[in-house]
């Protein structure tokens, strides 16, 4: 099930099924309204209202309600490619819900933050209430998975010590264009991220690379925090990072998830 967060002019935003053509339905490529919030734990329904996906605007499927957690380095080409070692733990750090943005709306390159870099990653997104869940449980706290990209100012990230700013400023953490609520445990370690800038490839690799797959890292990170419906966690990103400038335009494909593109603009 492909589930999105769409707005049409003079309505409030609704979520909905994407129906595509390539379904082979009876309603392709429109998407169908819900009642109310499939995350917030109370049950939703159709209205019975269809909107061509022409005639919206897909919004980010899910802003969180508390965070956003990263993992940095969960791919051993990258963190080569920065010249970094393979943390013996998972890197964690947070973005603020004020960083998430939806597809087509603008990354904003700040003043003074340096080369700003995409990362493309598996978004995972949480949909119950949880803590210190064991590896074999962790399917039981999955809402579904989405595309993210986690926007980095290199040099706000060298300078700073920290990352707050260099990845959790403002418009650096584009997510979408929907959820995928049907994806295993096990299909998540075969998937295709494929990151083109201006529709030349610069990353293409597998999330069978993750040094610590979906299940590990949402045991290890509810050892220390709790998790609320709504967070995602960016699971990493693999080789092949690079800059991009105002006037670009970047897009993130993984399979099953669709296509998140957004153009790069000055802040």
């Amino acid at each position: 099930m492909r589930i999105a967060r769409f707005a049409k002019a003079g309505q409030d935003p609704a979520y909905g099924i994407i129906e595509l053509a390539v379904d082979g339905g009876d309603h392709p490529d429109t998407i169908a309204t819900l009642t109310g919030d499939p995350l917030a734990g109370v049950a939703v329904n159709y209205t019975g209202e269809r909107h061509d996906l022409d005639d919206v605007r897909i919004l980010a499927p899910v802003i969180p309600r508390s965070k956003v957690i990263g993992v940095g380095r969960n791919y051993a080409e990258h963190a080569a490619e920065l010249g970094n070692e393979v943390p013996a733990e998972p890197l964690l750090f947070l973005k603020p819900n004020t960083s998430v943005i939806g597809p087509n709306e603008p990354i904003l390159k700040p003043e003074g933050g340096g080369d700003l870099h995409y990362e493309g990653e598996l978004a995972v997104v949480i949909g119950r209430i949880c803590k210190q869940v064991p590896v074999e449980r962790a399917a039981e706290v999955i809402f579904g998975y989405t595309i993210a990209n986690d926007v980095s100012a290199r040099g706000w990230q060298q300078s700073d010590g920290q990352w707050a700013r260099a990845k959790g400023s403002d418009t650096f953490c584009p997510v979408g264009p929907w959820i995928n609520t049907h994806f295993t445990l096990e299909e998540t370690s075969k998937l295709t991220i494929e990151t083109r800038l201006n529709d030349e490839v610069r990353q293409n690799d597998s999330t069978g690379k993750m040094i610590r797959g979906v299940a590990e890292l949402i045991a290890y990170i509810t050892q220390s925090m709790t998790l609320l419906p709504g967070d995602l966690i960016l699971t990493g990103t693999p080789a092949g990072v690079g800059s991009m400038q105002p006037g670009d335009e970047v897009s993130i494909s993984i399979d099953g998830l669709g296509t998140l593109t957004n153009p790069v603009a000055e802040a």
